[in-house]
């Protein structure tokens, strides 16, 4: 139903567009015979009105009816009541005395005002295009096992721990594991990348993505509330909620802004003519003229269309690239961030262990990893896991493990084939009394002895993220001042990762509450209007992404309470995209800025000539329509993104 909702919405956004270019058509029609009823048929001003008002009220009755209802509810000052009142002034200023008919004018003011609402409407639907495009990642139906049968069902009916099964072609409706079968998601609606992720069983998968290949059988972790999909599009849905300072402006600014000159146009058409040599009625028409020309320039369309019109195109840009950003109000933190802060594990780290090195004394490293894989064979402790998958025939090749016993603090002792393996720290190696010696490399040292041997050991690390070291790079080459790392790992460990990044600064063994207070101190210690962002993906993360004044989560992996508590999130888990939400942000505050100087620009110049009778009516068009127009179109700009690339 809520797609279908989404889908009528959109159709109706687009039928009231291609209604509204029939409309501009049909007048410019009507408008061309018009004049040349004018033209050659010799008519009076009073029918000549009646032959104009056709044209006029067709193209003008959306914006009367506003100008009318604003009235009603006391909002007088809006581009409506002005465009309105400017226009009906046109219509009448040919029947003062001595004045000119100014019939075509006013319809043609009324016309480029619609023409200038399409294109704001064209550009506004290809903004929430860019955002929308995420709503398709809504699943509609999900195939559950249920009593030996495959029933089709809502989403929102499947249990955590059912098995759905996902066929080629179907999107991924809830998150959950794999079970049974292999292949590969298109993820681009979530991460932004293009190249599909391969999986198998015992992957996780998450909401929202399309199954490419095989058939999957998924075991459901999460209900569909609590889904990646349905939090990506409650962000989605919320993203325009919250203003940026410079749309609160612009906001604050057109409610003082209209009436100032409401007021300044009647003064210029009332007040000059009692000071004029001539009399009053004869200097009038002039003086009105110059009044609604004013009002017609004064009119803050381009301002108040345009500036929200480009962060909502960032917002849409910053979609694409996976990037969700909770609201425009972040877009002016993230331009103005001078110091990155980063957490290490699930952030610059995967967060999973892997073995590093191997050390081996009198063995081969093959015959080392085979024996420390055996004794953790039934371990479901982290290095365990990395031990194992450095070897992974462990279970089949035909070696016996028996006598295993678990020395909690120290490691494993287990009997592989006939021998006595001990695997554990030096703790263990000290207790057995087995000389060992230490590793030159950081990391987890695992000591292995073999019948009360020493052997060799085992280096096991937290593996760096692809682009971490990039994603450092990239952020210094944006002009980010500082960049600094806070973990609750061991000093030497984070001294090694900061090192291999080429990160400024590191604090570790840290507890949340110590994270909190160096954020701190760090937002005491920053430059002068520049901001501090925190990103990280742990629940030990959401006090400190909250104090942060942008607090930037991890998607992909990153916990529920991270996600919540952050500004933005990455949805692909990538710390290299950082530096392109930097640069969205950056990209969509110059262009706003751009919009404004040039809007207040050309507006200064064309009311200054109307206030000394040297503009027309059709230089007050373009001072409003056309100014419009090409802020809009340079608002659209914002849309576009391209890669961030280390220089």
């Amino acid at each position: 139903m809520e797609n279908k909702a989404h889908d009528h919405a959109h159709d109706h956004g687009h039928s009231k567009l291609k209604g509204k270019a029939i409309l501009i058509v049909v007048t410019a029609l009507l408008l061309l015979g018009a004049v040349l009823i004018e033209h050659y048929g010799g008519l009076l001003k009073w029918q000549l009105l009646l032959v104009y008002l056709v044209p006029y009220l067709i193209i003008g009755y959306d914006t009367l009816k506003e100008a009318a209802e604003g009235i009603a509810k006391g909002d007088f000052f809006n581009e409506h009541f002005l465009m309105s009142i400017a226009t009906v002034g046109a219509l009448v200023i040919g029947f003062l005395p001595g004045a000119e008919t100014e019939f075509p004018e006013a319809v043609f003011v009324m016309l480029f005002f619609q023409v200038g609402e399409l294109f704001e409407g064209y550009a506004e639907g290809k903004s929430r295009d860019s955002i929308s495009h995420l709503m398709d990642i809504r699943p509609d139906v999900a195939n559950v096992e249920r009593d030996g049968k495959l029933l089709s069902v809502s989403p929102r009916d499947v249990n955590v721990g059912e098995v759905i099964v996902i066929r080629p072609g179907e999107k991924v409706p809830l998150d959950g594991k794999v079970v049974a079968g292999v292949s590969s998601l298109n993820t681009v609606a979530l991460t932004g990348e293009s190249m599909p992720r391969e999986i198998q069983e015992g992957d996780e998968v998450m909401s929202g993505c399309i199954n490419l290949s095989g058939v999957i059988r998924v075991e459901t972790t999460k209900s569909f509330g609590e889904s990646t999909v349905s939090k990506i599009i409650s962000l989605i849905e919320t993203a325009d909620a919250s203003k940026s300072r410079s749309e609160s402006f612009i906001t604050r600014f057109a409610r003082i802004y209209t009436p100032i000159v409401v007021v300044a146009a009647l003064l210029l058409a009332f007040i000059p003519p009692l000071f004029t040599a001539e009399a009053f009625m004869a200097s009038f028409p002039v003086w009105l003229h110059r009044a609604l020309v004013f009002l017609v320039v004064s009119c803050p369309c381009a301002l108040v269309v345009s500036v929200p019109l480009t962060f909502f195109g960032g917002l849409g840009g910053a979609s694409r690239q996976g990037i969700l950003i909770k609201g425009s109000n972040y877009m002016d933190t993230l331009a103005k961030v001078g110091t990155v802060v980063f957490d290490k594990t699930g952030t610059l780290t995967r967060g999973e262990f892997a073995v590093e090195a191997v050390h081996p004394e009198d063995f081969s490293e093959q015959d080392l990893l085979h024996l420390a894989a055996h004794v953790e064979h039934y371990s479901t402790h982290p290095i365990g896991e990395a031990l194992r998958a450095a070897f992974p025939n462990e279970g089949t090749d035909g070696c016996s493990i028996t006598e295993v016993e678990e020395i909690a603090g120290h490691g494993i002792k287990a009997k592989v084939g006939e021998r006595i393996v001990c695997v554990g720290n030096a703790k263990m190696m000290d207790s057995m009394g087995i000389s060992w010696h230490d590793c030159h490399c950081v990391g987890t040292i695992i000591h292995v002895a073999v019948d009360g041997r020493y052997v060799g050991h085992i280096v096991i690390n937290d593996c760096l993220k692809e682009d971490s070291a990039a994603a450092v790079s990239l952020l210094k080459n944006l002009g980010v001042q500082r960049v600094v790392m806070l973990t609750g790992d061991r000093k030497e460990v984070a001294a090694d990762v900061a090192a291999k990044l080429g990160i400024d600064s590191c604090y570790a063994e840290l507890l949340p509450a110590g994270k909190v207070e160096h954020v701190e101190e760090l937002l005491t210690s920053r430059l002068e209007n520049s901001a501090l962002a925190f990103v990280g993906d742990g629940i030990n993360d959401a006090p400190v992404l909250k104090r942060a004044d942008v607090g930037i989560a991890m998607g992909g992996l990153g916990s529920d309470a991270a996600i919540e508590a952050a500004d933005v999130v990455l949805m692909d888990d990538k710390p290299s995209k950082i530096a392109t939400a930097i640069r969205i942000a950056r990209r969509t505050i110059r262009i706003a800025r751009e919009n404004v100087w040039f809007a207040i620009g050309i507006k200064i110049v064309i009311l200054l000539l109307a206030t000394v009778g040297l503009s027309t009516m059709w230089m007050a068009v373009f001072a409003d329509v056309g100014v419009t127009v090409l802020a809009v179109f340079n608002a659209m700009r914002a849309l576009q993104v391209k890669s961030v690339k280390r220089k």
